[in-house]
């Protein structure tokens, strides 16, 4: 995490900084005072991730779509150095931690073909909205009009993906998956429980250190030397090395457990938004089969008792802040037909596939490993090849 010592502090753009520091100091009252002291500190952990993934830029869509058209692995290694960072203490706090107060569980879910399809969808859409699930909220918050109107359609897709979601996990795997996992239409596994948190950890960075070597590999054959991170000019005002982001998220992830008891989520915000709006638009979801017990109650009152909600009003204004402080703060009023249909077909994609995935690159895919779940590993090949995907077809419609 090197600083440039000699880079001077800049001016900031004042309004907002002070509209930011406000929006949060509203946004911890009144969650505080509806839903309790862990609800305000959801927050404030809502507002330092937006303000580090705004800095560090710490996205998954660029990472993934370098590695693959240009060979540059960078993003992707300290990918894996955030889930190492954050999987050292969440494999034994998911294990150990009720034995000293300090209950968390992980996302141990089910692999099936819907969210196999969905994380495939997913990672096809982000490569069009042009932001993954956290992306989308940071860039969001940091003044981008287009990613505005990704994150509406982001919203849209989710919900029309809690109307078809009971649909897709009705689908049963092919005969010859079912025969060689010997399992129905789903199946699980969950390392930490299995193997214990240590050997799980072990065999989760031997994997994720064996493909960083050969994204390093490629890397050097491709290019006949490794790209230089980008360093750390100020903590403050950005921006961030890469190093520094990775940090800064895996203590996101960490507080997120220690506070709140389970892992760093975003997308499931949207899908009730969405549920939310169209209620209140006279739309009868919560006769959906989605929309029932706990979900209904959750349509119902107020968005300011739902946790991962609150974490994303968060991580809006950290990142409002984030941008204020770098003074580039500076909304595009005038977007061009593609820049709008790219963010609303990738929108629309993203939102459902993440409904049908467990989630995004956040509650799926780390929020899956760092849990020692199966279903993260799938997620991230699923996502990844959608990905590569929408990069050639990109590619070949010249956008």
């Amino acid at each position: 995490m090197t600083v440039n010592a000699t880079n001077a502090i800049r001016p900031s753009q004042n309004w907002p900084v002070i509209s930011a520091t406000l929006i949060l100091c509203v946004l911890v009252i009144l969650a505080g005072s509806i839903a309790g002291q862990k609800q305000a500190l959801a927050v404030l952990i809502g507002g330092l991730a937006g303000f580090s993934l705004y800095h560090a830029s710490f996205g998954f869509t660029a990472a993934w779509r370098r590695v693959f058209a240009e060979g540059r692995g960078t993003g992707l290694r300290y990918q894996f150095l955030l889930i190492i960072l954050t999987c050292a203490i969440s494999f034994p706090l998911i294990a150990y931690g009720s034995n000293y107060g300090i209950p968390a569980r992980g996302f141990v879910l089910p692999i099936g073909m819907g969210m196999l399809f969905g994380s495939f969808v997913f990672g096809f859409g982000m490569q069009f909205g042009g932001g993954c699930g956290s992306g989308t909220l940071f860039v969001a918050g940091g003044g981008s009009t287009r990613m505005c109107i990704t994150l509406l359609f982001f919203v849209i897709g989710s919900l029309l993906g809690t109307m078809h979601l009971n649909w897709w996990n009705a689908i049963a795997f092919p005969q010859f998956v079912q025969d060689g996992l010997g399992v129905g239409n789903k199946f699980s596994y969950g390392m930490i429980s299995n193997l214990g948190p240590g050997i799980a950890f072990g065999v989760l960075v031997l994997i994720l250190g064996l493909l960083g070597l050969w994204t390093a590999w490629h890397e050097k054959r491709v290019h006949g030397e490794f790209e230089p991170p980008r360093k750390t000019e100020s903590y403050i005002q950005g921006p961030w090395s890469p190093l520094a982001g990775a940090v800064a998220l895996a203590i996101v992830g960490i507080l997120t457990l220690v506070i709140v008891g389970r892992p760093w989520g975003v997308t499931w915000a949207f899908a009730l938004w969405g549920a939310k709006g169209a209620n209140l638009l006279g739309v009868d979801v919560l006769s959906w089969p989605f929309w029932t017990g706990w979900k209904a109650n959750a349509v119902e009152n107020s968005v300011f008792k739902d946790t991962t909600s609150v974490m994303n009003f968060g991580i809006l204004a950290g990142a409002l802040a984030a941008a204020g402080l770098a003074a580039k703060f500076k909304p595009l009023w005038t977007l061009s037909r593609i820049d709008i249909g790219t963010a609303v077909f990738g929108g629309l994609l993203m939102g459902y596939g993440a409904r049908l995935a467990y989630g995004c690159n956040i509650g799926a895919y780390l929020g899956g490993l760092v849990s020692g779940s199966a279903h993260g590993w799938a997620w991230a090949f699923m996502a990844f090849a959608g990905s590569s995907l929408a990069v050639v077809a990109k590619r070949r419609m010249g956008i």
